[in-house]
């Protein structure tokens, strides 16, 4: 009995660490991007990790969250208890979009609609509110921020934590819910359509990116093409890397946001990534719903096909119509019941 306990509370232990070493990495990566204050970016990675890590492996996995924000902000914030409430808020605020998400019977395939739809509106635009508000808020009463720069750190803030649930854990719950099959064959032509689309995509971004004119719609196609034929599992990382670009571009000033200020980079920048992931996790949802169905009623018709062809067997054998079952005379000409 003493062992059963030590083993699962041993793994719940080794999940828990394991979600606070990436949630730090993908933080680390985040900063390498920041816009306000040195911690504050317009993608910010460890939500996507804290969501999909609270999806996957269940709502104890949360102090890793809380831990590896901590460790994060640890070195960035003005003072313990400053780190502290910024921690408590990037936690309470995956945690939050999990229960909404769950609330809402969230599938983890993203096979439906209804399924994007939460991700955006619950888990990524409404979830998200949390961490936001708080961070902002305790750096303005701690003084470390001034109170006219708390609806713009604000503004960063929830974007950056909404692009980091709409971008990022779409990926990596492709990645948790892959179920390699033996039987899977490795088609070359697959393979190579699935690299030629990866390639353009990189290259029409990066020329999107770095023209003067405002070129960034050239992207769409692509991102169309990646949920038609691969679904979330095509639509998914190519939102990624398309917001990937973007973002460093933007952090450069080079190309559409050359010569403006960080206001109007900010809009164009947080507009852009949030119509690049709405349209490929929609799209990629409707698509694999409609071939769900359709699916469904192939299988449905071919029960159907089965079930015709037992009856007309039967009736070929002289067994239709099936005999009545006898029943005795109740004295009124009428058989009993």
């Amino acid at each position: 009995m003493r062992t059963e306990w030590l083993s699962r509370h041993g793994a719940t232990a080794v999940r828990i660490l394991a979600v606070a070493a990436v949630y730090y990495g993908g933080a680390k990566l985040g900063l390498l991007q920041e816009l306000v204050r040195g911690q504050v970016t317009p993608l910010w990675p460890p939500t996507g990790i804290a969501l999909t890590a609270l999806l996957l492996l269940g709502l104890r996995t949360w102090p890793g969250i809380a831990l590896g924000a901590f460790l994060v902000n640890v070195t960035l914030g003005p003072s313990l208890l400053v780190v502290l409430a910024i921690a408590a808020g990037n936690t309470v605020g995956p945690v939050l979009a999990c229960l909404l998400l769950r609330r809402a019977d969230f599938r983890v395939r993203m096979d439906r609609l209804r399924d994007a739809v939460a991700l955006v509106f619950l888990g990524a635009l409404a979830g998200m509110l949390v961490s936001s508000t708080i961070g902002s808020g305790v750096l303005v009463l701690s003084g470390a921020l001034p109170k006219v720069e708390f609806w713009p750190t604000w503004a960063v803030w929830w974007t950056g934590d909404a692009m980091g649930v709409l971008v990022i854990t779409p990926v990596l719950l492709v990645l948790g819910t892959a179920r390699p099959s033996r039987r899977t064959r490795i088609r070359p032509l697959r393979v190579a359509e699935a690299a030629a689309l990866g390639i353009a995509t990189f290259a029409v971004t990066q020329f999107a990116v770095s023209s003067a004119m405002n070129l960034l719609f050239l992207v769409s196609p692509f991102l169309i093409w990646a949920a038609f034929r691969f679904r979330h599992a095509g639509a998914a990382p190519c939102a990624l890397l398309v917001s990937t670009i973007a973002i460093v571009a933007a952090a450069e000033r080079r190309g559409p946001f050359a010569q403006h200020d960080l206001f109007t980079n900010m809009v164009t920048l947080q507009a852009f990534n949030g119509i690049t992931a709405l349209t490929a996790l929609l799209l990629a949802a409707v698509i694999t719903e409609r071939l769900d169905t359709q699916r469904e009623i192939r299988r449905i018709v071919a029960q159907l096909s089965e079930a015709l062809s037992d009856l007309e067997t039967d009736a070929s054998r002289g067994r239709w119509p099936p005999p009545q079952e006898h029943r005795p005379d109740d004295g009124r000409g009428e058989r009993a019941g």
